[in-house]
């Protein structure tokens, strides 16, 4: 890791910005026991949110409990510059949340500085974005926050050279403009060392599709657990999935007929684990009793499989709070090399995994 590659965790502070010392959203879900997006429609007062007024006491509670602070509404005032706006480009909306739980940190970050963000959509499409990009220009901006859906290099437009942007779980090669993205070899290193502490040697791990650069670092945590704690790699237990439940199923069969089966299953999202739980089931393996699940992604499902699936948290919120909290701290667009900032992905604790054995991996 290069002096530019930062990892931020609870109470850093890199390049003036810093995540939040106070108890975060992320927190406040895992003491109510529900995901990140839920935690957000209860406390936004989302209209339209299906949740039971039982989830919404827990979320309260849960929030007061830790003293989480949500910052209400206001009206905008300038900043010192005279900038008022905040610009938000994704290139498209999916069925993922990940967009709007980075959108909504960005915002309320944005609101403690009396700024307003004005959020647009491009779906990839080079001249839409070039015009959206060129209206952005026209508007009291205080920078740009450019986002992509899944984790990869651009090759950015010369519009976002022209004002102060931050590039949001995407980077460039050459690091011409800061990035903020989720830490996640650290992230698939954390899953399986909870693994290996719960007394597991023989770990399989389904892969997402092997192109995307999370999962090929989710792979490189994998490895890089195992050889912390010295236990061999062995190919065998990696198995190529898409995402998908079907995936998930079809390679957990092929796991579990595999001379030496694995005992604990890495599944590099919370899809494909619940696939990994129906093809259990049908070879007659308990969870975690007989083989150990854990999952990637932190998804509204994986409070609600039976066992709860135990996973790691992509930080999208807290994410877009740091791109916000850039373009604050940077007003002016830098030159040279700039930093990648990656954001710690942590353990969402349920009930998948067994308890830790005390003699194993700290």
């Amino acid at each position: 890791m290069g002096s530019e590659d930062l990892t931020l965790s609870r109470g850093s502070l890199v390049s003036g910005v810093a995540r939040a010392t106070g108890p975060t959203m992320t927190e406040v879900a895992a003491a109510a026991g529900v995901s990140q997006t839920t935690v957000s429609l209860v406390l936004n007062d989302a209209l339209g949110a299906r949740l039971s007024a039982k989830t919404r006491q827990r979320v309260l509670e849960a929030a007061k409990s830790l003293n989480y602070r949500l910052v209400r509404r206001g009206a905008p005032r300038p900043s010192l510059t005279g900038a008022s706006v905040v610009g938000f480009v994704v290139d498209e909306i999916s069925t993922d949340p990940w967009c709007a739980i980075a959108l909504d940190g960005a915002r309320e970050k944005a609101w403690e500085h009396g700024l307003t963000i004005s959020a647009a959509v491009t779906r990839g499409d080079a001249e839409m974005e070039q015009a959206v990009q060129t209206q952005f220009e026209g508007q009291p901006l205080i920078g740009l926050i450019y986002g992509t859906i899944q984790t990869r290099r651009i090759t950015p437009s010369p519009a976002l050279y022209r004002i102060p942007t931050v590039l949001l779980n995407c980077y460039v090669a050459d690091r011409s403009l800061p990035s903020i993205m989720p830490g996640e070899i650290l992230g698939g290193q954390t899953a399986t060392t909870r693994l290996i502490r719960a007394g597991h040697r023989r770990i399989g791990l389904i892969e997402g599709e092997v192109w995307m650069d999370a999962s090929r670092d989710r792979l490189k945590g994998y490895r890089q657990a195992l050889a912390n704690a010295e236990i061999l790699f062995d190919p065998d237990l990696v198995r190529p999935g898409n995402w998908e439940p079907s995936a998930g199923y079809e390679q957990t069969h092929a796991l579990m007929n595999l001379k030496v089966p694995p005992t604990a299953i890495f599944c590099a999202n919370d899809l494909m684990a619940l696939g990994c739980y129906e093809a259990l089931k049908e070879v007659g393996k308990r969870i975690p009793e007989d083989v150990a699940v854990i999952g990637y992604d932190d998804r509204e499902i994986a409070q609600f499989t039976r066992p709860p699936l135990t996973t790691v948290l992509l930080p999208h919120f807290e994410m877009g709070t740091l791109a916000a909290e850039y373009l604050v701290n940077n007003p002016v667009q830098l030159k040279g090399r700039q930093s990648q900032i990656k954001v710690e992905c942590p353990l969402v604790e349920r009930s998948s995994v067994g308890p830790i054995v005390p003699d194993q991996l700290d």
